[in-house]
């Protein structure tokens, strides 16, 4: 695919070695689900789905129906659990496409019933998110959910709250979210229940609990090879790479005298004679807004360098003043590297007062891929 105004490159040999990578320092027994909703956290889902089927990874999650649908139709094979909500009245399409769905509530198990029987599911017990599933102390309603004949529960799982935080207070409520969920699984047990395959594991749970014994690990963020900040302090360091690149064109260059003025509101003033440069990417392709007047930067010949006045919906401004021979055409990098100069997601996100997965999940769709091997 051609190179045009702005794109992404994603190299696909990288998602594959973090993918060998994180299963090393998982548990004896222990599979990797790779979380590809959000088309695959802006790599793409059915192309990063693709990559890791060939190394062997047989086991996805995604937010919806639709995500899941795509990857069935690209020829996805495995285990494709949906964690969020579908509409019972596609219960038909669930079956069809061998979808596994999460029964997020009681009331949402018995409108799934009433729609289609022998549904493979996974039951969420809310431990504490207080988001999504059966709250871990309604043991008789679990129970009968497992002993339910229009169920196939294949699954059992539950989602940490603040297991990226090292903080003692975190830290005992992740704790006290463990103990719920084995609470569970001990009065199943005692009740002789079947076990189906348990999980609480997922990326920061990986780095900041790595002893958890789980069936699956749920792996997102550090999939890609990124921590959500990159001030996030970690027990474990697991040597995953990023496997995008966002890059933009300079469209333009032009002077400014001592005082003039550039970009809506007049945001930028120069207060010296100043060489600006005009990008060819803006918010509409998820650069954040908040990046503006010098909260940025980007890497120009191999060099960082501000961004300044007001971001525009599909251009920036970036000062170039110290940069030598900057012309029409140039290449801009606003996440990968450059010389030996780096930017990463996380650093866009600290500075944007946000979070990586925040900005992967908002990369616009106009933002064309570029995949390589």
């Amino acid at each position: 695919m051609k190179k045009d105004r702005a794109w992404i490159e994603v190299n696909l040999k990288q998602l594959q070695k973090n993918a060998e990578i994180i299963q090393k320092f998982l548990k004896e027994g222990c599979e990797l689900m790779a979380v590809v909703k959000a088309n695959g956290y802006g790599h793409g889902a059915v192309e990063t789905a693709k990559a890791l089927n060939a190394v062997g990874v047989c086991s996805f999650a995604v937010a919806t129906i639709d995500e899941g649908i795509a990857l069935r139709r690209e020829g996805i094979c495995g285990k494709i659990l949906i964690l969020g909500y579908t509409d019972p009245e596609r219960a038909g399409e669930l079956k069809k496409y061998e979808l596994c769905q999460t029964i997020i509530s009681l009331p949402y198990a018995d409108a799934l019933k009433r729609r289609e029987q022998g549904l493979q599911t996974e039951v969420k017990i809310d431990t504490g998110m207080h988001r999504q599933g059966v709250r871990w102390d309604q043991l008789q309603d679990i129970k009968r959910l497992f002993l339910d004949p229009a169920f196939h529960i294949c699954g059992m799982y539950t989602h940490f709250c603040a297991a990226d935080s090292q903080e003692a207070q975190d830290m005992l409520f992740t704790k006290e979210q463990i103990r719920r969920f084995e609470e569970v699984v001990k009065y199943l047990r005692s009740e002789q229940i079947p076990l189906p395959s348990l999980h609480m594991q997922s990326s920061y749970g990986l780095v900041n609990y790595p002893e958890l014994v789980c069936d699956y690990a749920r792996i997102g963020i550090l999939l890609y090879g990124s921590l959500s900040s990159g001030r996030d302090e970690v027990r474990v360091e697991i040597p995953v790479a990023p496997a995008m690149e966002i890059k933009a064109r300079v469209t333009s260059v032009r002077k400014l005298e001592e005082g003039e003025q550039a970009g809506y509101g007049r945001a930028f003033q120069a207060e010296r004679k100043t060489k600006l440069a005009c990008i060819s990417v803006g918010y509409a392709d998820g650069l954040p807004r908040a990046l503006s007047c010098g909260k940025g930067e980007v890497l120009v010949h191999g060099k960082r360098v501000p961004l300044v006045g007001r971001i525009c919906m599909d251009q920036a401004l970036i000062d170039v003043t110290e940069i030598e021979d900057v012309k029409e055409g140039d290449v801009v990098t606003l996440v990968g590297r450059d010389g030996k100069e780096e930017i990463q997601m996380s650093e866009l996100a600290d500075r944007a007062d946000t979070i990586a997965n925040e900005l992967f999940s908002r990369l616009g769709s106009r933002l064309k891929r570029i995949y390589h091997f």
